[in-house]
């Protein structure tokens, strides 16, 4: 499929404001789903796809992209894809997108491209701002906790980022609490306070309610965004009845055979049947169930399709 002509954003878009929620209690909203760019965007899926998904995402009021240094494959290329896509077709409504980008996996070979060192998350985000032709990114992550790296050499680097006008807010990726509570700290003292906290947040993995982040993030004024909210796929009809040849775990690559055992399937079996009682996919009360707990603020999924997109920002507009 290829798109003919320039993009012209679609003039309804922001017609439901019901959509959006506040980022912590800061400025910002954040649509209840946000279009996340781990997989599908990459040098190996066709560009006039991704071109697609995105303009049905904005289209419909998606404002927020979340990307990372690694993301593809191969690493580097989804932002790559990005770069193309706002010269393509977002450059006039760059004051309208929140992107965000990450580092803290690794990236290059050597010592200096990965975790979180200074050198790393600095030298990282000027690679991601060429690749995506932008001058600033709104929202740059740390993408993981590092123990070895002192936290206040990652946390300072972040401040400067900020300061030398490379990203507009801060957030932080699977962290542990003891840490979230230290860069809450270090980064309200410096005048640069924590925006958002990333984690893996689903029906089949509740860590970060378990772990107390997500009632620190709610009492303390941070927002919350979860990733993998259908838990790579299981948390839809896809795998009830076997494993798809073209699926993403018939791959073995980021799901594994393995990980679908005979109790697993029983509890999805129920799930389905659950949502099925109340008139929805078991991917639609899977993304609900996400934006009814406490502290969320968005959910990022996904998309191979524009069609699974459809699908999956029906609950956006629902009452929850």
């Amino acid at each position: 499929m290829e798109l003919k002509g320039t993009y012209t954003a679609n003039p309804d878009c922001y017609s439901c404001q019901d959509i959006y929620r506040r980022c912590g209690r800061s400025g910002i909203l954040l649509p209840k789903i946000s279009l996340g760019f781990w997989h599908n965007f990459g040098s190996d899926d066709p560009y006039e796809r991704s071109r697609a998904i995105t303009h049905y995402a904005f289209d419909h009021g998606i404002t927020h992209f979340d990307l990372a240094n690694n993301y593809g494959p191969p690493y580097g290329s989804a932002e790559e894809t990005f770069g193309r896509l706002m010269d393509d077709d977002f450059r006039p409504y760059r004051d309208e997108l929140f992107i965000a980008t990450k580092a803290g996996y690794d990236m290059w070979p050597g010592p200096y491209g990965n975790w979180g060192s200074r050198k790393y998350l600095m030298a990282s985000l000027d690679q991601s701002l060429r690749r995506m032709h932008l001058d600033y990114v709104d929202l740059f992550y740390s993408h993981r906790y590092d123990p070895d790296t002192p936290l206040e050499e990652t946390l300072q680097a972040m401040v400067d980022i900020v300061r030398a006008g490379k990203a507009l807010y801060l957030g932080i990726s699977r962290w542990p609490l003891e840490a979230l509570r230290f860069a809450d700290s270090y980064l309200r003292e410096r005048d640069v306070p924590l925006l958002i906290y990333q984690g893996r947040l689903n029906l089949l993995d509740r860590a970060p309610q378990e772990d107390g982040i997500t009632d620190y993030c709610a009492e303390h004024g941070i927002g919350f965004i979860s990733f993998s909210p259908l838990a790579q796929g299981l948390l839809t009809d896809r795998y009830l009845n076997g494993i798809p040849t073209d699926s993403r775990m018939a791959k073995e690559h980021f799901l594994k055979h393995s990980v679908l055992t005979p109790q697993l399937l029983t509890t999805l079996r129920q799930y389905n049947d659950t949502a099925l009682s109340q008139g929805k996919t078991l991917a639609e009360m899977a993304l609900t169930w996400i934006l009814q707990q406490k502290g969320v603020t968005s959910v990022l999924v996904g998309a191979s399709s524009t069609t699974q997109l459809e699908k999956n920002i029906k609950c956006m507009a629902a009452p929850l």
